[in-house]
């Protein structure tokens, strides 16, 4: 990737806990009413361990409150279509500095 762009563009991000973690951020997108403790964890989404991370959280819940598994392809486009970007841009640090970055080399390209 580094020989395809200007070495000076070039950043290289990862979605922490891949990108339902910015699901996790807007609890209220959820077609389930997620448990007290379940929505305190959903106040840092990038923070959640590895024990259970995001998508493991969700399949979860999407088997206790409908008895089926969370499908990324399907109820994780659903979930971020209804994603507040915002939201998830002011609950999710790591996205955060990858969108400031992204912004902050567009407007240099621009200039």
């Amino acid at each position: 990737m580094v020989s395809r762009v200007d070495r000076d563009r070039f950043r290289m991000f990862f979605a922490v806990h891949e990108f339902e973690a910015w699901l996790l951020s807007q609890p209220g997108i959820l077609p389930f009413t997620p448990s007290n403790p379940e929505t305190t964890r959903m106040q840092n989404p990038e923070a959640i361990n590895f024990r259970e991370p995001p998508s493991h959280l969700l399949d979860r819940l999407y088997q206790r409150n409908g008895g089926r598994h969370y499908k990324k392809t399907t109820h994780g486009k659903q979930l971020f279509n209804k994603l507040d970007p915002e939201t998830a841009y002011e609950k999710c640090p790591h996205l955060k500095e990858m969108l400031d970055e992204m912004l902050r080399l567009a407007q240099q390209a621009g200039q």
